[in-house]
C-alpha cells in the first residue's frame, strides 16, 4: 500500500481528495494539513511514499518545501498538484526537485495513474501540459548550448541507451532484459547517470540529456 501525505491550503480540495484515495486498496493517507513546516517536521521520522504538494500556501511555498524535503528525506516522491500552469511555474517545478506535476484540472483517474507512474519509474508530468514542458525544456537548451552526447565527460551510449529505455517507461528488471545484463548493472548504471548529470531526480537526468542533444523529444 502507497502511504500518502497531502498537503494544499484548501481544505475542502484535501478532504475530496483524501475520500478519494482512500477508497482505493492501493493508497493509504497517513498525513493531512495545510502546513509545510509541520509536515517537514513530520516528514524527518514517519514512512512516507508520495506527498501530494500544492504550491501556493501560507507558512512555506511548495516549492520551498520541495527543497527541503529533498535535504532530509530524498526517498520521498513529490508529486506537484496546482492550478498554476505557466511555463515559469514548470521551470521551477522542475528544478526545485520535484518527481511530477498535476494540474488541478487532472482527473481522478490520471492522479491514481501518476502516482503509480512516481512510484514505478520516479517521474510523471500530466500529458496535457506537453506543449508547456516542451517550451520549458527549449527555454532551458538555450542557457546549456551544444555539447557532444557521446562524450565521456557527460554520457556513455549505454547511458542513453538506459535514458531512453526509461523514458518508454519501462522499470528496471525491463531494461535489464532488453539489455541482457542483470538489474543491479541497470541500477547501477543509474546512480552514475544521476551524480554524472548532477540530477535530484530522473526528470532531472531527462531534462540533462535532451539539453545536450543525447536524447530529443521522440524519445519521450
Amino acid at each position: 500500500m502507497i502511504k500518502i501525505a497531502l498537503v494544499d491550503d484548501h481544505q475542502l480540495f484535501r478532504k475530496s481528495l483524501s475520500l478519494l484515495l482512500n477508497s482505493s486498496d492501493a493508497f493509504e493517507i497517513v498525513y493531512d494539513s495545510d502546513d509545510g513546516l509541520h509536515f517537514i517536521a513530520y516528514a524527518q521520522s514517519n514512512v512516507i511514499d508520495v506527498v501530494l504538494l500544492d504550491i501556493q500556501m501560507p507558512k512555506l511555498n511548495g516549492f520551498e518545501v520541495c527543497k527541503r524535503l529533498k535535504v532530509i528525506n530524498p526517498e520521498i516522491k513529490i508529486l506537484i498538484i496546482s492550478q498554476l500552469t505557466s511555463k515559469e511555474v514548470i521551470h521551477y517545478v522542475m528544478e526545485c526537485g520535484a518527481n511530477g506535476f498535476c494540474s488541478k484540472n487532472t482527473s481522478p483517474e490520471h492522479l491514481e495513474i501518476a502516482i503509480h507512474k512516481i512510484m514505478e519509474h520516479d517521474y510523471y508530468f500530466d500529458t496535457n501540459l506537453g506543449s508547456i514542458i516542451r517550451d520549458v525544456i527549449l527555454w532551458d537548451k538555450k542557457e546549456v548550448g551544444n555539447f557532444d552526447p557521446n562524450s565521456s565527460l557527460f554520457l556513455t551510449k549505454r547511458e542513453i541507451e538506459i535514458i531512453k529505455l526509461s523514458c518508454k517507461e519501462m522499470i528496471t528488471k525491463e531494461i535489464a532484459n532488453k539489455l541482457c545484463v542483470s538489474p543491479r548493472t541497470v541500477d547501477n548504471h543509474k546512480k552514475n547517470i544521476m551524480k554524472k548529470t548532477n540530477a535530484k531526480n530522473f526528470i532531472g537526468v531527462v531534462l540533462f540529456a535532451i539539453k545536450i542533444n543525447a536524447i530529443s523529444f521522440e524519445d519521450l
